[in-house]
């Protein structure tokens, strides 16, 4: 069956055509908003053909006394918990069929929207499965928020996230791209958002799950997506939560000096506030979906080639769809529950943030835009740079501006909600990264100084950015792929 054909089913129809596989059995167990996964596959027929047990622990002394204690509920971790606990049930108590049948656990973890619709409802859902009888087990783990205002919407969103997510695993499995889109079959868009997900086994060893992060933002699945240094793809509000984050947000193509050294200063700076707390500082490398744009295109293996690259220098990395500043703030400013958020930008960005055609879409212009961007806990750390045609360096001091923006721009400054970075080194204004680029691209010397030494043997041994490889290096078009879990 074609997979176009298998995105036009239902979820009726998807849940029957897997009860009326004899080799697919498993268990269901889900937490916090109804069994309307599980509900389902018995209102498709058949169910016994696929269900082997389903349960809901709502009880927290039930639950602690199945999973075991727990400070918290709605978690990856405790989703992990489950599906290891499910899944053992199944090997244990049903030896006698696993030569002919692949066994999966189904689990969610969920917080609903609670009567006073004071929350924000969101949940863990996943699957460990087998491809084939008595192969290993793979594992498939989202996180979803649920966008409806209504607990009765939201429990029937989930019920066909989670067939969607079981029908995937085992018929769209070699296709992950596909398996993600067909996570939101039957549901109108807005109506569920998916901002993590990793598929991971011995099975699907070729997956890189930050790219699958990136075709999470793409396809408008969710507006931002994260994963760490090692390439684990992360769930943004956790591990965001509570923290100070600072942001360098570019293009990356290459890392260079002036990069590391935004990093760096900004960083110095950044700790020394006195509302930060030095022990929670994360710090975060962002891209835009336009940033990663090339002729109108996003090209895999050019994401994969800065990723690795900034990951090898040890950071965080997001891909994002807010372009503008002021939304990137307020989305990070969800996470961190009020605590402290730095922005590095160059000071001819912060020129581009100034500029008022960006906002003729808001009621309040410039004024509703800077009222998120400069809250309470935001702080812009502005980077010097080489005034265009001229050896003088252009910093706050000098900034230019109309003169409706003057008064502004100096209320931001006497508050200080702009300051400049202290301490850049004056030698690296000169390096200009699409001049860089071109350079390599070309295969000439000159750009081996400007960017850090790891930077420059990975781009020469794995051929990046169009360099011209060596006879050895000709069929490599990647750095080794991190291929993070969850």
């Amino acid at each position: 069956m074609k997979i176009k054909e298998l995105r036009k089913l239902t979820v009726s129809e998807k849940a029957l055509q897997l009860n009326l596989r004899p080799d697919i059995y498993g268990s269901f167990a889900e937490i916090g908003a109804g069994q309307d996964v599980a509900a389902n596959f018995f209102k498709a027929g058949g169910a016994s053909g696929t269900v082997a047990k389903t349960m809901s622990a709502y009880d927290m002394s039930f639950s602690d006394a199945i999973y075991g204690a727990s400070d918290r509920y709605v978690c990856q971790e405790r989703l992990l918990t489950m599906l290891e606990h499910e899944y053992a049930l199944l090997e244990e108590r049903l030896p006698h069929i696993a030569d002919e049948t692949t066994f999966f656990a189904f689990a969610d973890t969920l917080e609903a929207l609670n009567y006073k619709r004071t929350n924000r409802p969101h949940g863990w859902v996943g699957i460990r499965f087998q491809t084939r009888p008595k192969g290993p087990f793979n594992e498939c783990v989202i996180h979803i928020k649920m966008l409806d205002n209504d607990a009765l919407l939201q429990q029937q969103a989930v019920g066909i996230v989670g067939v969607n997510l079981i029908f995937g695993c085992f018929f769209i499995n070699q296709n992950p791209e596909e398996l993600i889109l067909s996570l939101v079959d039957g549901l109108p868009h807005g109506r569920i958002g998916i901002d993590m997900f990793s598929l991971s086994g011995p099975d699907f060893e070729h997956v890189d799950n930050r790219l699958m992060s990136l075709k999470l933002v793409k396809n408008g699945l969710t507006r931002a997506a994260m994963f760490g240094p090692d390439g684990t793809v992360l769930q943004p509000s956790e591990a965001l939560y509570k923290k100070n984050v600072l942001v360098l947000r570019g293009r990356f193509r290459p890392v260079t000096h002036v990069n590391v050294d935004m990093l760096l200063t900004a960083r110095r700076h950044f700790k020394n506030e006195e509302d930060v707390d030095k022990s929670k500082i994360v710090v975060l490398t962002e891209i835009t979906l336009n940033d990663l744009r090339s002729d109108g295109k996003i090209d895999d293996e050019d994401f994969l080639a800065r990723v690795d690259i900034i990951c090898a220098l040890g950071q965080n990395v997001m891909i994002s769809n807010y372009p503008e500043y002021y939304k990137l703030v307020e989305y990070l400013s969800q996470m961190t529950r009020g605590r402290k958020i730095g922005i590095i930008l160059g000071v001819y960005n912060l020129q581009r943030v100034f500029e008022e055609k960006y906002y003729q879409d808001l009621r309040g212009g410039v004024l509703e835009a800077f009222g998120t961007l400069f809250g309470n806990n935001v702080k812009l750390y502005v980077y010097p740079s080489l005034k265009q045609d001229s050896d003088e360096v252009y910093t706050l001091d000098n900034f230019k501006l109309p003169d409706n923006l003057k008064s502004l721009f100096q209320f931001l400054i006497q508050n200080k909600k702009l300051v400049d970075i202290e301490g850049a080194n004056m030698s690296n204004l000169n390096i200009i990264s699409d001049n860089i680029l071109a350079l390599i691209k070309e295969g000439k010397d000159g750009w081996e100084d400007k960017i850090p030494r790891q930077v420059v043997t990975a781009i020469k041994e794995n051929c990046l950015f169009g360099y011209p490889c060596l006879p050895e290096n000709k069929d490599r078009k990647e750095l080794p792929s991190k291929k993070g879990g969850a």
